[in-house]
């Protein structure tokens, strides 16, 4: 019999900061599973503890209390597990796209022949082979957002973890990076966690959307999405699409 290991798993895990002596509870009792090559969306309320259940996935943060699984083993030392991209695309502005690129492959010890030959190849894939020797200031906010991802991409890892990546953009643009983005994990077969505020593009995007409640953050729901796949602009306008928003909206505390 063949099983599938979940690619991380967190188990009842915690975590709460100190401000002054003052207890400031961030996330509480929070269990998922997470398997290879799924989309996951996390939505929920400013200051619900979405990035910091990020940062402890990464290990830039330690649970308070509970266990961060991955590949089906106890995992302390995590960093460097996943690829990270921030909600700000700190794009280095003293180096080109191609040079911010290849810092996950300079930061391993890559020779940088090798670190920029990795990086052309993907290039054409995230449409920046014109931009590759501009330098952030030229860019515009999608072209800026896409060179953030091909270089967390070159990290290497199984599982990208995107924290509003989109947030920052306009409608338009927005959109056609969410079409581009599931492309690329499609044909890239990546495992992807990715915070959103907007319960649209949680939808859109997702294969399932967790819901998180008011800090301390707790998982209010765990939606899958049924929507086919490859996903079009044109499903927004679905029943389907529109009784999911309703359900995460309400899940949300919003009213409908």
């Amino acid at each position: 019999m063949i099983t599938t290991l979940p690619r991380l798993e967190l188990k009842h895990v915690s975590k709460e900061f100190r401000d002054e002596g003052r207890r400031i509870p961030a996330i509480e009792d929070v269990s998922l599973r997470v398997m290879p090559g799924e989309l996951v969306t996390l939505i929920g309320p400013s200051g619900s503890g979405k990035s910091t259940l990020l940062n402890m996935i990464v290990g830039l943060l330690e649970p308070d209390q509970g266990e961060i699984w991955v590949d089906g083993a106890c995992c302390d030392g995590r960093t460097g597990r996943f690829g990270y991209m921030p909600q700000r695309d700190l794009l280095l502005p003293w180096r080109t796209v191609l040079e911010n690129a290849i810092i996950p492959l300079e930061i391993k010890g890559v020779p940088r022949p090798e670190a920029l030959e990795q990086a052309r190849a993907l290039l054409g894939r995230f449409e920046l082979v014109e931009f590759a020797n501009a330098y952030p200031s030229a860019l515009s906010g999608g072209m800026r957002q896409r060179a953030a991802l091909l270089r967390t991409l070159l990290t290497g890892s199984d599982t990208l973890l995107l924290d509003e990546p989109f947030g920052a953009l306009d409608a338009l643009t927005r959109r056609g990076l969410q079409d581009w983005l599931l492309a690329v994990m499609r044909e890239l077969e990546r495992t992807l966690i990715f915070i959103t505020h907007d319960v649209e593009e949680a939808v859109y995007l997702a294969d399932r959307v967790v819901v998180l409640s008011a800090r301390p953050g707790r998982i209010q729901l765990e939606m899958p999405v049924g929507l086919p796949r490859p996903r079009r602009q044109g499903m927004i306008a679905s029943a389907e699409f529109g009784t999911s928003v309703a359900r995460l909206l309400q899940a949300l505390g919003v009213d409908i």
